[in-house]
């Protein structure tokens, strides 16, 4: 769907109920009724950034600091694989904490071991990482950029710049990867034209997901004390997304539950295509607090009960990129050099 701006901005603030219906029967019709299910592994909650809004940032004093090791990702990959996962997602806090060699040997294992994609969330990296992660097998990289406004971007993020952020974008592409951005919804200060930005540079990106996700403030952090996003004004910017960037996946980020116990239910049925459940272990996940008060509904087994309830199916395939690109074909063997 070809909207303009303007028309885009009209969408964001028009009424909720037609726009999700709208935007449901589009995810039909491009996607299909299969949700495709990632697994999360937080593995290391260590950051070098001091974003504003994240609780992982550098200054959280009061964050307990963790890193999984290899052979505990190892188990965690092979549990996940035997209940149907077909995609893992390896996230971490951004820093150098984990070397580039020892993620390059990690993610060569799952790919030797395990029937599995493999989906990178580890921040701004150099060429020199992406390719060696590439060439180890991982198949997609999700590097989020926020929001397209550089003043408000520059406000939230007093480290980094957008340009960055989207330079490493176009290097991901370029090297082959499956590449994902996406936006923080209800920011102090955003506006509809903001939110319309945000779906303008995922279609020209021509990204192969886009993760649209609410704001959950965090106490320990300086926008501790802002409202929370608003889950309709959320719902409606996912559906917008839909709308615009047609065959492309959408998750129903862990956050609308931090908004609503059934807001994940809710934005499946908005547009999206995609769920996540966290794999992390016990003894890390409320450690990896991004925001406060991360409901369990999240866990594999909740998380398969949305689907069942909804009457959706798993889907079986991995997942791949919707669009008709070399890269939307399995790459399950690492890429030659």
């Amino acid at each position: 769907m070809r909207c303009s701006r303007h028309e885009i901005v009209s969408l964001i603030e028009g009424r909720t109920a037609d726009l999700l219906a709208a935007a449901d029967a589009a995810r039909r019709e491009c996607c299909g009724d299969a949700v495709h299910l990632r697994g999360i592994i937080e593995f290391s909650n260590v950051c070098a950034r001091n974003c504003a809004y994240c609780g992982l940032r550098r200054e959280n004093d009061e964050l307990t600091r963790y890193t999984m090791s290899a052979e505990e990702i190892l188990r965690v990959v092979a549990e996940a694989e035997r209940e149907e996962v077909r995609t893992i997602v390896l996230q971490s806090g951004e820093s150098d904490a984990c070397r580039p060699e020892w993620l390059a040997q990690l993610v060569a294992a799952v790919k030797h071991r395990f029937d599995v994609a493999i989906t990178l969330c580890v921040g701004e990296k150099s060429p020199e990482c992406y390719r060696a992660w590439r060439q180890a097998g991982a198949d997609r990289y999700l590097l989020k950029h926020e929001t397209a406004n550089p003043t408000l971007y520059a406000g939230l993020h007093p480290d980094s710049r957008l340009q960055e952020r989207l330079a490493a974008l176009g290097c991901l592409r370029s090297l082959g990867y499956q590449i994902g951005t996406g936006n923080i919804i209800g920011l102090p200060g955003q506006k509809s034209a903001d939110l319309a930005d945000d779906v303008l540079l995922a279609r020209k990106l021509d990204v192969d997901m886009a993760a649209f996700g609410p704001l959950v403030p965090h106490p320990g952090t300086p926008l501790g004390n802002a409202p929370a996003a608003d889950i309709d004004a959320s719902l409606r910017v996912l559906a917008v997304a839909r709308l615009v960037l047609g065959p492309v996946h959408i998750p129903a980020t862990t956050a609308f539950d931090a908004l609503a116990p059934d807001g994940r239910q809710r934005a499946l049925q908005a547009g999206a295509n995609v769920i996540m459940a966290n794999l992390t272990p016990h003894e890390y996940r409320n450690l990896y607090e991004v925001y406060p008060h991360r409901r369990a509904a999240n866990s594999l087994p909740r998380t398969k009960a949305i689907l069942t309830r909804l009457g959706r199916p798993l889907a079986a395939d991995y997942g791949h990129s919707l669009k008709p690109t070399p890269e939307a074909k399995p790459c399950c063997a690492p890429p030659k050099a």
